[in-house]
């Protein structure tokens, strides 16, 4: 088959999604309003809670879940062939990963930009919520560990990216002083700032930077993983504006261009498909597609990481409540067309399936290798790019996701770590935060040594713990919309097929880590399924009841149910707040129940 082809398909499917499906469920589904006025206005603090253009959000949120996972899932699960990859990352990102990025947004931006674990004690309980931030801390500790190590291996065996990519920060620090400081106009700041940014590329491919092999007895790739931690510690520390927001959204123009220079080279050069649809045989110690494909490429198709973000970040940054369509839905398309162009590049990127096969003579062989090797072929082919600038385009993109990932991820650890704290009647500053964020990080990246190989430690269960954060953020989802009596079909559907698909996912990696008797990652693999059981259990319960009880309702100038009661008793149900959040609410069973809608008080803040 042609390459263009599956293009064509693709792009149509997500295009449609955007132009309809998401149309439908900011209608009906989550029924958006432009009267509400959002937290980034009602609790604005010039730190976190920043009114942002929606285009610049949109870069912020796009880079922050793109990070190298849309890339690394998909170049590995072509190995069972390019069919079963390129249906489940078209037909994930129109109908899950879209509804599940819109949805966390909507939902915390509703709730004062609290986070998904907060919002889990709101309608799960505390059980509930104390679990959800045990997988939260967990997932996010897998993410920030093994970014780090993927990027500074990018660094290592690209040099050419070295430059561009912390060109790349002063590039953002420069377009954040002109946004807010400056009042220039934002196209003209986004062409200045894309324009330095690929001089920055070119420059790199011409001057490659590498870090002696061995300083103090630590090699190369430990001394970059010390970089990047201290990096995201200060980054994590600053106001959004200053550094996060431009660098994701300058970033996420550059990558755009990027994936438009890809997708250019597919049209012009139209490459067969040499890889099978499906591939019969697979090498020796390939696990099964069922479930391994749900899981194995998560990020592009969905991904509960994305829910973090969106509830973490984002929604203390929308301007206005019907942006959620574009930043939540959008964001989730421009992952699927990344992860799709993966797909093209790792199947039609190669001159036989001879070529394509000595790559993929073994499970997990394929990856961000196998993507800037094919993408690059690709672009060096259809554009006349130098094979090496090719490559540093690739390679550079590849790094600027995972770093803006890693900058998030870090922040969102540190949001975490002051709820756990909070739960434990301990308040801490966010330096001191940030610093256990940070030390955990470290930690478990130099736990096997000083070449920081640990920050893969607990990697293999990323899949299937991403996965399940996502079932878990869609079940609050349905249990928001059950009290509303809105449709829950949209979130329900998904939330059945992703749960089952990733416990199955969890139980086979469980029989697999005991015959290999890596008991670590057993007891941590058991400790992440028991958490998510009995989440699922409260969620089961809270959702029941929800539809037992009265229909709730809200206007733009109420508060969410339960937060005006909290106010007067001088209980904060702002973000970050873990144990206020559900504090005061009604339950029953370990699930928050409510019943009536107080009136806000005209003075005070609405969210």
């Amino acid at each position: 088959m042609n390459s263009v082809v599956l293009v064509v398909i693709g792009l149509t499917m997500m295009a449609l999604g955007f132009l309809l499906y998401s149309k439908f469920l900011g209608r009906r589904v989550y029924q958006l309003s432009e009267a509400y006025t959002t937290p980034a206005h009602t609790m604005e603090d010039g730190v976190d809670y920043v009114p942002t253009n929606k285009y610049v959000l949109w870069g912020h949120h796009f880079t922050s879940v793109a990070g190298a996972a849309p890339i690394v899932g998909p170049a590995v699960a072509v190995i069972w062939g390019w069919f079963p990859a390129f249906l489940w990352v078209t037909l994930g990102t129109v109908f899950f990963a879209g509804m599940h990025d819109f949805g966390a947004l909507w939902a915390s931006q509703r709730h004062k930009g609290q986070s998904i674990g907060t919002l889990s004690g709101r309608y799960i309980g505390a059980r509930g919520r104390n679990l959800f931030l045990v997988v939260i801390f967990l997932l996010l500790l897998m993410v920030n560990a093994a970014f780090a190590v993927v990027i500074s291996n990018l660094l290592i065996s690209t040099p050419t990216a070295v430059i561009p990519t912390w060109g790349a920060i002063l590039v953002a620090l420069l377009v954040g002083q002109a946004i807010y400081r400056l009042n220039w106009n934002l196209p003209i700041v986004s062409i200045v700032g894309v324009v330095a940014l690929y001089s920055l590329i070119v420059l790199g491919d011409k001057f490659p930077v590498a870090l002696p092999e061995e300083m103090l007895g630590i090699p190369a790739r430990g001394w970059w993983i010390i970089i990047l931690f201290t990096y995201a510690f200060v980054a994590s520390l600053l106001p959004v504006w200053v550094l996060l927001q431009p660098r994701d959204y300058i970033n996420g123009l550059q990558l755009f261009i990027g994936l438009a220079l890809l997708y250019g080279s597919f049209l012009i050069v139209r490459p067969e498909v040499v890889a099978p649809a499906l591939r019969e045989n697979v090498p020796d110690g390939t696990p099964g597609i069922f479930p391994l494909l749900f899981v194995t490429i998560a990020c592009g198709a969905v991904s509960g990481f994305h829910g973090i973000v969106a509830s973490g970040t984002s929604s203390k940054q929308l301007d206005k409540e019907t942006d959620a369509r574009f930043v939540g839905y959008f964001g989730a398309v421009g992952e699927g067309l990344l992860a799709l162009g993966t797909i093209v590049a790792t199947t039609a990127g190669f001159k036989t399936v001879a070529d394509w096969e000595e790559i993929y003579k073994e499970w997990n062989a394929g990856g961000v290798g196998a993507f800037v090797k094919g993408g690059g072929a690709l672009m060096n082919e259809g554009l006349g790019l130098p094979t090496s600038l090719s490559a540093t385009v690739l390679a550079t993109m590849a790094v600027l996701f995972a770093a803006t990932t890693m900058d998030s991820g870090v922040r969102l650890q540190r949001l975490v770590v002051g709820e756990i704290a909070e739960l434990m009647g301990v308040k801490l500053s966010a330096l001191v935060a940030t610093t256990i964020a940070v030390a955990f990080g470290l930690g478990l990246t130099f736990s096997t040594g000083v070449d920081g190989s640990g920050g893969m430690l607990i990697w293999p269960l990323f899949g299937t713990t991403n996965q399940l954060m996502a079932g878990l953020t869609m079940s609050i989802l349905v249990i928001i919309l059950a009290q509303l009596r809105r449709p829950t079909w949209p979130v329900l559907i998904p939330l059945l097929f992703v749960t089952v698909m990733s416990m199955w996912a969890a139980f086979i990696q469980l029989r697999t880590l005991w015959e290999k008797q890596n008991w670590l990652l057993l007891v941590i693999d058991v400790a992440i399924i028991l958490c998510a059981i009995w989440v699922i259990v409260e969620a089961i319960t809270a959702i029941q009841k929800a539809r037992r009880e009265p229909q709730v309702e809200w206007s733009d100038d109420e508060m969410w149910p339960g937060d005006r009661q909290r106010e007067l008793a001088g209980v904060s149900a702002g973000a970050g707040a873990g144990s206020a959040g559900a504090a005061d609410a009604g339950t029953a069973g370990g699930s928050t129940v409510v019943k009536t809608v107080e009136p806000q008080d005209p003075a005070g803040p609405r969210a």
